[in-house]
């Protein structure tokens, strides 16, 4: 067990870490990049539906290799899912690091007093704790001492809380906008 309380513990510390620098931190476009989009809003958008299809593939990917399927996974499976995966990590970063950097975590009310809106604050909350749950699933991908259940507990954790946050966020924002850079948009 202290494998699986320390991982739930380094994730814990984490997500906290992160949401103080999201309180604290003077949002500021400057520093934030949009790697060619319009806007960092457009980019945060697009690459959240591309994690939240690659959390899917990393989840179908594991039931594959796991014989959950019902159909024997290739041999290149395995690193297919392992590359995939530190794509969808990479991409969380760079997600994550546009958001707090540029918007910040907001929670009450905005420094004009209007109330933060619900979903903002969840979806903030969700964000957080979706890089500390990508902290526990490195700890039980990177354990050998871990008990079995461990490694599908942390990665089913972090599938949740990514698909809840890009249903908070990208989700969301393309209903009421539509793609960015569609003729629905703004």
């Amino acid at each position: 067990m202290a494998v699986p309380l320390a991982g739930f513990a380094a994730g814990a510390v984490v997500a906290l870490l992160v949401g103080v620098f999201g309180r604290v931190h003077d949002p500021t476009l400057t520093g934030t990049t949009t790697f060619g989009f319009r806007t960092v809003i457009d980019l945060k958008v697009v690459l959240s539906v591309v994690i939240g299809v690659l959390a899917v593939l990393q989840l179908v990917g594991a039931l594959w290799i796991y014989g959950r399927l019902g159909v024997r996974a290739p041999s290149w499976a395995g690193t297919a899912h392992r590359v995939s995966g530190m794509v969808t990590v990479v991409l969380i970063l760079v997600v994550a690091y546009n958001c707090l950097w540029g918007l910040g975590l907001e929670v009450g009310t905005f420094a004009s007093g209007a109330p933060v809106p619900t979903r903002t604050v969840v979806h903030g909350l969700l964000g957080c704790l979706v890089i500390g749950a990508a902290v526990v699933k490195v700890v039980a991908v990177r354990s050998r001492r871990a008990p079995g259940w461990f490694l599908p507990l942390a990665g089913g954790l972090l599938f949740t809380l990514i698909v809840a946050v890009v249903l908070t966020s990208a989700v969301w924002y393309i209903g009421a906008n539509g793609w960015p850079g569609s003729s629905g948009y703004g």
